[in-house]
């Protein structure tokens, strides 16, 4: 295995996030970096763009994403955590960086920033914990088919269970 990181660093938007109504009306500067850990071994040995992360369809999610008006940061940042994992399925590890230019905080301030990091292992929990939390609200607490899981597993690009063997 031939570890490394694709980095896209110092991207910059004009978008419309923030948490008063205002902010979301007039928008503000945003400037994103992204990386992601991923597995090399089939682009270094192959020389083949579908054995990386290709770099143009990583800026294409993070500008879509930035597209969408959010009232936090954190939860444009976890929108294109996920859809890298979707997409890139060698994506092990992504770290998303979020700065706010000139934030509306009442003084000077360059910028705010927010930082988000997943493992995709990571991702397995949630699924999980989202299962437990359907039980809040009425669902059974039921354990999932093995065709409910790979359904699941597929969603989230989670590598099998071992459910099937």
């Amino acid at each position: 295995m031939t570890m490394g990181k694709v980095s896209l660093e110092g991207l910059e938007f004009f978008a419309y996030h923030g948490f008063y109504e205002e902010e979301r009306k007039i928008g503000n500067r945003y400037s994103v970096d992204v990386v992601v850990h991923t597995d090399f071994e089939t682009g270094a040995r192959n020389d083949v763009l579908e054995g990386t992360v290709n770099y143009e369809l990583l800026y294409k999610i993070v500008a879509q994403e930035m597209e969408i008006s959010s009232k936090l940061l954190e939860h444009v940042g976890k929108r294109v955590i996920d859809r890298v994992f979707k997409t890139f399925a060698s994506a092990c590890k992504v770290i998303v960086t979020i700065y706010k230019h000139n934030p509306p905080i009442g003084g000077i301030c360059r910028f705010a920033k927010v930082e988000l990091e997943q493992n995709r292992e990571d991702a397995s929990s949630e699924v999980e914990e989202l299962i437990s939390k359907g039980e809040e609200f009425g669902l059974p607490k039921a354990p999932l088919t093995d065709e409910q899981l790979r359904i699941t597993e597929d969603f989230f690009n989670l590598p099998s269970s071992g459910f099937d063997e």
